[in-house]
């Protein structure tokens, strides 16, 4: 036995010794390896098997069962959480799960809509109908307002009061509406009235103001806040205001950030718009206008009784009055009475009257005021002090950089005096905890670290599990198995058959090789092979 290696003797000598072990032996040796081979698969099992995320939650009893059916049908895995109330699928499906459900409508929320109509009964009462379509439309308004991003689900309970002959006792519609919000998300005013007036539109005489909308914490958010009604704006007027100032806010700080940086500049604007809607006419005359103006009309009037026509040569002369005599001039009366210089010419009164009409400087300018002016900006400027490299505190900017700043704030607000704007610039040192800065999520709070923990915690689990099972169960259970001594006769026969050339004593591989292999060993030492069943049967009989 001297080039005989030890591995190749521990098979042989291990399964003759758990041959002469005793039967409770056997079977606790047998125990002892199922119960460690279960605990190796069952932690490898235990590792390999995937992450459950939530597929659905809050269902309906029919829902729930259109979900589990539809998973047996695609051979998903699935289990149950929260009392029955959630369908778990492995993580790595959920969203395909999820779009596949949404093609095939499911699930339905526990809503009905307008397909409730298309089973009614030939014999159903209009009191029935009534009913059935105000479940059909709070269905159909539940199913819309669900598709809204932020909205989970919705409810809607609509209170149609019955139509009356006498307006005095006729009553208005109301409308209630609860909606689910995803964790985390809000709806803003813009929304809200979106909702409401989504549900005013799709009732006959419903008014806005009778639509309530509240969310799953019991908060009525269809009321505006006290600031907003205070301020006279509406949820769009009010957005525009915001992004106005947080425009003005953003340029300013992108034009101070490279040269104090980043994060040493605070801006905030306070902006007064003007939504008022304006027409204005306005028609303006240039006064005394030129004599080159052109003559838009002329009319000229003549009357007379017996003059004759004015004679003599047309021009300045002719029209000049005659100039007084320098010598008194005796005119005798004329005979009969007659007036003085009525002779030879007769009485007459000629009147004379021109109108020109001249075409007049006129202007019209209609003037309608958009919404959305800008009346006036307020701005405030803090810019951080200047740390120095070896100085404790932080030393102020000087004047001129002061005048800079300003004067780029002034740019980029666009400041108009005459608006009424006003700009205060301030140089402060910054407090060390900025209230308003975003703390940095630990790494041991990440979700994705918290996920990858958990599969590296399971497949060191499982390695940990293999380890004991290995080092405290089979590893001690194999090496008392080998000290127990074997039969001295196999030992002898073990001797013999090495000597005579190294014949290989291991197992034969078939059942014909270990025949030819025991018939060689009787015709050749049938004495060892005596001692051999003297062995066993003496062994047998002391068991």
């Amino acid at each position: 036995m001297a080039n005989e290696s030890p591995a190749s003797a521990e098979f042989p000598l291990s399964l003759a010794a758990f041959n002469r072990l005793p039967t409770r032996l056997k079977i606790a040796a047998m125990v002892g390896v199922a119960i460690a081979v279960t605990l190796v698969v069952g932690a490898w099992l235990w590792a390999r098997q995937p992450e459950y995320a939530v597929l659905f939650s809050n269902l309906s009893e029919q829902d729930g069962g259109q979900i589990v059916t539809t998973l047996q049908q695609q051979n998903v895995p699935y289990r149950f959480s929260e009392g029955g109330g959630a369908i778990l699928v492995p993580s790595n499906q959920v969203h395909d799960i999820r779009l596949r459900m949404a093609a095939q409508g499911i699930p339905k929320g526990g809503l009905v809509g307008f397909e409730v109509m298309e089973n009614q009964k030939l014999g159903a009462s209009v009191f029935l109908e009534q009913i059935n379509y105000q479940r059909a439309l709070e269905g159909e308004l539940a199913r819309t307002i669900s598709t809204i991003s932020s909205v989970k689900g919705a409810r809607v309970h609509l209170a149609i009061p019955k139509q009356s002959a006498f307006l005095r006792d006729e009553q208005r519609p109301t409308a209630s509406v609860l909606v689910n919000l995803h964790p985390g998300r809000s709806l803003d005013g813009i929304q809200i009235a979106g909702i409401v007036h989504l549900v005013s539109a799709s009732v006959p005489d419903l008014n806005p103001s009778s639509v309530s909308v509240v969310d799953q914490d019991g908060n009525l958010i269809s009321q505006q806040p006290d600031s907003l009604r205070n301020s006279g704006l509406d949820p769009t007027q009010l957005k525009y205001v915001r992004e106005v100032e947080a425009g003005y806010i953003k340029r300013i700080e992108a034009i101070l950030a490279p040269i104090v940086g980043s994060g040493n500049v605070r801006a905030q604007v306070t902006a007064d718009v003007d939504f008022s809607h304006t027409d204005q006419v306005a028609e303006t005359y240039k006064p005394n206008p030129t004599p080159e103006t052109a003559i838009r009309s002329q009319q000229t009037n003549e009357s007379g009784t017996g003059q004759p026509p004015a004679v003599g040569v047309p021009g300045a002369l002719s029209n000049q009055p005659p100039v007084p005599a320098t010598a008194p001039i005796t005119t005798p009366a004329p005979p009969g009475g007659a007036a003085p210089g009525s002779q030879g010419q007769a009485n007459a009164n000629f009147s004379r009257n021109a109108t020109i009409n001249y075409e007049l400087d006129k202007t019209i300018r209609h003037v309608k005021g958009v919404p959305g002016v800008i009346r006036r900006l307020s701005v405030a400027v803090v810019v951080n002090q200047r740390k120095e490299a070896g100085k404790p505190k932080a030393v102020a900017l000087s004047d001129a950089e002061m005048r800079q700043i300003n004067d780029l704030v002034r740019e980029a607000m666009g400041f108009d005096k005459e608006r009424g704007d006003t700009l205060n610039v301030a140089n402060a040192p910054f407090s060390a905890e900025e209230a308003n800065a975003l703390p940095q999520t630990p790494l041991w709070k990440d979700p994705g670290f918290i996920a990858t923990l958990k599969d590296l915690a399971r497949y060191l689990a499982a390695a940990v599990i293999a380890y004991l099972v290995w080092t405290r169960l089979l590893k001690p259970l194999f090496r008392k198995l080998s000290e127990i001594p074997l039969p001295k006769a196999y030992e002898e026969l073990q001797e013999e058959l090495a000597s005579e050339g190294g014949v290989h004593h291991g197992p034969p591989r078939s059942f014909d090789a270990k025949m030819d292999h025991a018939r060689n060993m009787a015709r050749e030492n049938p004495k060892a092979i005596a001692n051999v069943i003297k062995e066993w049967i003496s062994g047998g009989e002391s068991r």
